[in-house]
């Protein structure tokens, strides 16, 4: 397989499988779990509003991303190393290259690369009707990926297995497994009954601090045309980057299955960093042109 068709093929392979990482935050209806109608518990409650509010505040954060890619799960030298500075637009995020040591690697093509971003964010704050679709189709992703979150209170079962420290935090560790009286009613929620792991919840604030899953059989995607094999593994981090604020830190991807009749393997490893608030399109659109401006002296007066 080529690079770029494995690229490809890990886009389409994360599209599917990243809503699953979400999803094992539901620590779901009783500490005993059953296969009945009960109500939600509090802890529930509270652990899905929590990954809503934090999905929502992603939207308006900046931060550094920076991902290894590896030829195998326990290669200790990646292959390939990309870094960028991932921006908020306010219907998505730009991307901005940046060398390993976190800066531009060409200063002409970043002046160029703010500049775009800054005349998107001058349209997107405009009041029209291709404004209006672009934050609807945001707001319609947004609402699959919510209803995608608030299905697996049915379709997993979780157990209480014990408490651990992580720095002066405590964490509730669960074991989750499929629930098997459950019926997936998407192509989505079908990947459910395929996977189980481990999610660790802060026991103060009922905020997602881990989750490590595998996937327990084989998965088909793209009508049959790609598989995930039986043990691929995903690991997600997550911690307080600003107060009452938890986001990703870290997340592994061991990805190995086939694309038609050839076989790949994707191995990533992405550390997140450099969490800054920089708001909504009229903020934002502040920062970059600070920072033009910051570009424009320096050239003029090095």
């Amino acid at each position: 397989m080529s690079p770029t068709a494995a690229w490809l093929l890990a886009g389409v392979l994360l599209a599917f499988l990243l809503p699953i990482l979400l999803a094992f935050s539901l620590p779901a209806r009783q500490l005993q779990p059953s296969a009945g109608a009960d109500p939600p518990s509090p802890l529930f409650t509270q652990v899905i509003a929590n990954q809503k509010q934090s999905e929502t505040e992603l939207d308006q954060y900046e931060r550094v991303q920076r991902t290894e890619v590896r030829k195998t799960g326990s290669d200790p030298t990646p292959a390939e190393l990309k870094v960028w500075r991932v921006f908020p637009t306010g219907t998505g995020t730009a991307k901005f290259e940046l060398s390993p040591d976190g800066k531009p690697p060409n200063l002409e093509a970043y002046r160029a690369q703010l500049e775009k971003v800054e005349s998107y964010l001058t349209w997107v704050m405009q009041d029209g009707s291709p404004q209006k679709d672009a934050y609807a189709r945001t707001e319609r992703k947004r609402k699959e990926r919510f209803e995608l979150i608030e299905a697996t209170h049915e379709a997993f079962l979780f157990t209480l297995d014990g408490k651990e420290t992580r720095g002066d935090r405590t964490l509730l560790r669960y074991l989750m497994r499929p629930n098997p009286s459950y019926r997936p009613t998407t192509r989505n929620t079908a990947l459910f009954t395929h996977v189980q792991g481990t999610l660790w919840v802060d026991e103060k604030t009922s905020e997602l601090a881990k989750v490590d899953g595998v996937v327990t059989e084989d998965i088909s995607l793209a009508l049959f045309l790609a598989k995930v094999y039986k043990g691929s593994h995903f690991m997600q981090e997550r911690y307080e980057i600003a107060p009452g604020i938890w986001e990703p830190t870290f997340e592994q991807y061991d990805f190995d299955g086939r694309k038609f009749l050839r076989p790949f393997s994707i191995h990533e490893r992405t550390f997140y960093s450099g969490y800054k608030r920089v708001g909504p399109p009229s903020e934002a659109i502040q920062v970059v042109r600070g920072e033009l401006s910051k570009l424009s002296a320096e050239t003029t007066h090095p």
